[in-house]
């Protein structure tokens, strides 16, 4: 599948078959997504994979804030991928003694592209995701048992999709883009 197709092609997947993505699979998944771009080549991103389904029901109980469509695609959910990243390394280089004015934000930055590059990596592998982002941080990462150094990004769970989601409408290109232009 070449990339612009897997652009256009991949949807956010919240029904799923009965049926897990094996481990090997997804680590294949995890090891090309390691190939995602980052600040200084840091490599902040982590892939915390939870295909027990009891920590999957607790996730969707004590993770998502009561949020009704994550408890719903949670609970159907074969398996999740928590995203973290190690805090307080993206947006500076302390080798320049220079940092970016976001500050911390950078970390988050990096996190959208790991995620991203994790989901284009499963469509690629006909595993279907979907990101989360209404979470519950702190839950998350005592459910999953995450170390200190880390804090979450998202959920992404994952699994075979059942059925394919039509496109939701696109926005015209000349009503997100301009050209920047001398007076």
């Amino acid at each position: 599948m070449d990339a612009i197709t897997m652009i256009k092609e991949r949807r956010s997947v919240r029904k799923f078959r009965n049926k897990k993505v094996d481990r090997e699979t997804m680590k294949e998944i995890v090891s090309i997504s390691r190939w995602a771009p980052s600040w200084a080549n840091y490599q902040i991103a982590r892939y915390t994979l939870v295909d027990d389904e009891a920590i999957i029901k607790k996730l969707a109980t004590e993770g998502v804030k009561g949020f009704v469509y994550n408890v719903k695609t949670l609970e159907n959910a074969k398996g999740v991928a928590v995203l973290s990243f190690v805090k307080g390394k993206s947006g500076k280089l302390d080798d320049y003694d220079i940092a970016t004015s976001k500050a911390n934000v950078w970390e988050v930055f990096d996190a959208g592209i790991a995620c991203q590059t994790f989901c284009l990596a499963a469509h690629a592998m006909g595993v279907g995701t979907c990101i989360m982002g209404v979470i519950d941080e702190e839950s998350i990462s005592e459910i999953v048992g995450l170390p200190e150094e880390e804090t979450v990004a998202a959920l992404i769970v994952y699994g075979y999709e059942d059925g394919h989601a039509a496109s939701t409408p696109r926005k015209d290109v000349d009503d997100i883009m301009r050209f920047a232009e001398a007076e």
